[in-house]
């Protein structure tokens, strides 16, 4: 048995390779929730952290392992390779197929656990989004993914949408630069893979009844086309009104997404400006920049926002200085503020964005600011408090898919 490993870790080398993994014992195995594979998927947890197993041909498991690692080097959403185990036998000396590992995205879900009976519209919309974001910012960086779907996609929290993480490779390529002709195809697998899905979904009484699966890949469709055309339509801007690229600019950025350059040429009356949009990530980036915490993109806009606004009423002009300041005497004292045993409900990011929007509600119905305090002791005692430990869901302890579930009741 051979291991080409991204991660050093040992105790890889004492997991029992010479089983099938469909065989492997309970004792070296965690509960999860997973989405509907090809594959035999099982999960491990070695030393705290848990890694995801999955079965496969050799070329397959190398194709996807390169992919991967391509993808972690710039920066995309997706699972972090570990490892590739080649070469695998059984005592008797039969062959086994190679198992590719990777690193359980912690708070993360696959679609069909983010809810318990029935799939509602707005939960259905916010994962579409996410999805046609995934896919749109996939394409920007020359990745054709050739099995778009939901089952191969992975959902967190980001401050009352989501965002989502490619976690099967294996059908993809990277380029240069994609064609017309490539992203149609990928678009066109992506309206056939949930259509599939919807029906499968319908066919288990488990979709709303309000939702049409035509009506979804539809939708679909329509969403990932108006974003795409946002971040790379040329414009055509008056020469006296070049406000308006500026206005462009900050209009992408808004939307999450980087501009690296501005390519311009001049017509008749004017100017014909594109953006080159490099990638999604402007608030993650900036708030990282900032404040050093790493963040979903929604998260990082309302961090960022509270960050400003500190910053405004404490008439601080330094950037640098207001961000350190806001996060020692604000982030990190709400975070702190959480008992230890409420700590494994969301990660730290989400409860900061779930507490600001709490604050802005409670205000709301008080008629005046209610101050951070008294937000944080009503969010802990009566939200928090009735959350299950996702985290615990979700790998730090063997979950079960009724404690996701439950989670999604409150979705």
């Amino acid at each position: 048995m051979r291991i080409t490993s991204a991660l050093i870790d040992p105790a890889l080398l004492d997991l029992p390779w010479h089983i099938p993994l469909e065989e492997w014992p309970a004792d070296h195995l965690v509960a999860l929730p997973q989405g509907i594979s090809r594959h035999i998927v099982r999960f491990v947890k070695l030393n705290d952290v848990v890694y995801a197993m999955k079965e496969t041909r050799e070329r397959i498991a190398e194709k996807e392992y390169d992919l991967l690692r391509a993808l972690e080097r710039i920066d995309f959403p997706a699972v972090q390779a570990v490892a590739i185990a080649t070469d695998r036998q059984t005592r008797e000396g039969e062959p086994l197929e190679t198992v590719l590992v990777t690193r359980h995205l912690q708070f993360s879900l696959p679609y069909r656990a983010l809810f318990s009976r029935v799939l509602r519209p707005d939960t259905m919309n916010r994962l579409l989004d996410a999805l046609a974001a995934l896919v749109v910012r996939m394409h920007l960086t020359g990745f054709s993914w050739g099995d778009c779907s939901l089952s191969n996609t992975l959902f967190r929290r980001d401050a009352g949408a989501f965002a989502a993480y490619l976690v099967d490779a294996e059908t993809g390529n990277l380029y240069p630069k994609l064609s017309e002709g490539q992203r149609s195809e990928d678009i066109e697998i992506l309206r056939l893979n949930i259509f599939g899905e919807c029906l499968d979904l319908q066919a288990a009484e488990l979709l709303h009844e309000s939702i049409d699966p035509e009506s979804v890949v539809d939708d679909i469709v329509a969403r990932y086309e108006r974003l795409w055309h946002e971040v790379t339509y040329e414009q055509e801007v008056a020469r006296d009104a070049r406000h308006h690229i500026e206005r462009r600019i900050r209009r992408l950025n808004e939307m999450g997404f980087d501009v690296a350059e501005v390519s311009m040429s001049t017509v008749d009356g004017g100017y014909k400006v594109r953006p080159k949009v490099v990638d999604a990530g402007y608030h993650t980036r900036r708030l990282m920049r900032l404040t050093g915490l790493d963040a979903e993109e929604n998260q990082a806009r309302q961090l960022l926002n509270d960050l400003d606004a500190y910053r405004a009423e404490s008439h601080l002009t330094d950037e640098q200085q207001a961000a350190h300041r806001w996060l020692t005497e604000v982030f990190e004292p709400v975070v702190r503020a959480v008992p230890a045993d409420l700590r494994r409900k969301l990660e730290p990011q989400e409860i900061f964005s779930q507490i600001i929007q709490h604050k802005w509600l409670l205000s709301e119905q008080a008629g005046r600011d209610v101050g951070m305090g008294p937000t944080v002791q009503s969010y802990l005692t009566e939200v928090l408090v009735n959350k299950p430990d996702e985290q615990a869901v979700l790998g730090v302890e063997a979950g079960s898919l009724s404690d996701v579930e439950v989670e999604a009741g409150l979705i």
